[in-house]
């Protein structure tokens, strides 16, 4: 009896052994039968235009994912509809310039699906951004690839920006206190505005030090929505640990004059204030 015990426990120690294995089996085996997936490569994006009147366009990148993406051989082509719960009305703030997209193995599987915002008649800032929902509605072709259920669906908002158009040169005036220091100083130069993307922008300085005693890249970023400047925080010239960081709602553009008014502050161990205002020139 005690032999028969014995051998009824290693029995079905065993038989559970087998199951983990055939198990552990079946669901690579099932990894390696999924299907590729064919999605928008996220599942949200803004559009920032500045409300000019142009129409301008804009890219949502798309791609095929899966397992079994080294088999695919042959293109797919993908429909695109637009979700009734678009807020965006088809005309007033957009065009689709496509409904389909193909992507190709030549093209690695990848491609861009093009819109076109239209930015006629919008006084920005708007009280509410109007947004846009595209579905993959359906798929052929890639050997059989289905829609993402992740990101087979996009949500687009569209914000609309004022005209903005502050690149250029400036006269400058900086008065820079640091009161653990007992400094309270007013120094004039001139800087350069560089515009980096609709609306955002980038200074040639910043700070009371010429940007070659700091290295780096030169200046601060800041944007301008309808004549209210933001300046985000950021390392000190992308290099060093000190923060520069815009005082909330004291920095704009006067509109008659061009004048831009910054107040920002430049932190480590304790805080260096800046009061600067740029004259174009």
């Amino acid at each position: 009896m005690k032999n028969l015990k014995t051998y009824l426990m290693v029995l079905f120690a065993s038989l559970a052994m087998t199951s983990c294995l055939v198990d552990d089996e079946a669901i690579s085996d099932a990894n390696g039968q999924s299907p590729n997936l064919i999605g928008f490569t996220t599942t949200t994006a803004t559009a920032a235009v500045p409300a000019d009147g142009e129409p301008r366009n804009f890219q949502l990148p798309m791609s095929i994912v899966g397992p079994q993406i080294g088999a695919v051989n042959e293109s797919a082509v993908a429909q695109i509809s637009v979700d009734p719960s678009s807020t965006a009305v088809s005309g007033t703030h957009f065009l689709l310039d496509q409904t389909t997209i193909t992507l190709s193995p030549d093209q690695n599987l990848l491609n861009n699906f093009n819109l076109t915002i239209l930015t006629e008649g919008f006084a920005p800032p708007l009280a509410v951004s109007p947004y846009l929902i595209l579905n993959i509605s359906s798929v052929t072709g890639a050997n059989g690839a289905l829609v993402n259920g992740r990101t087979g669906k996009i949500k687009i908002t569209i914000n609309y920006l004022c005209s903005s158009d502050l690149a250029g040169t400036y006269d400058v005036v900086t008065r820079y206190v640091r009161a653990s220091s007992g400094i309270d100083q007013t120094t004039t130069s001139t800087d350069v505005i560089n515009e980096i993307a609709p609306g955002v922008y980038r200074t040639g300085s910043v700070g009371h030090w010429a940007p070659s005693d700091l290295g780096g890249t030169p200046g601060m970023e800041f944007s301008d929505v309808c004549n209210e400047i933001t300046i985000p925080e950021q390392n000190l010239v992308e290099l060093y640990s000190n923060l520069v960081t815009g005082v909330a709602g004291s920095s704009f553009v006067d509109p008659e004059s061009g004048v831009i008014y910054f107040e920002y502050t430049i932190c480590a161990t304790d805080c260096r204030q800046y009061f600067v205002t740029y004259t174009p020139n």
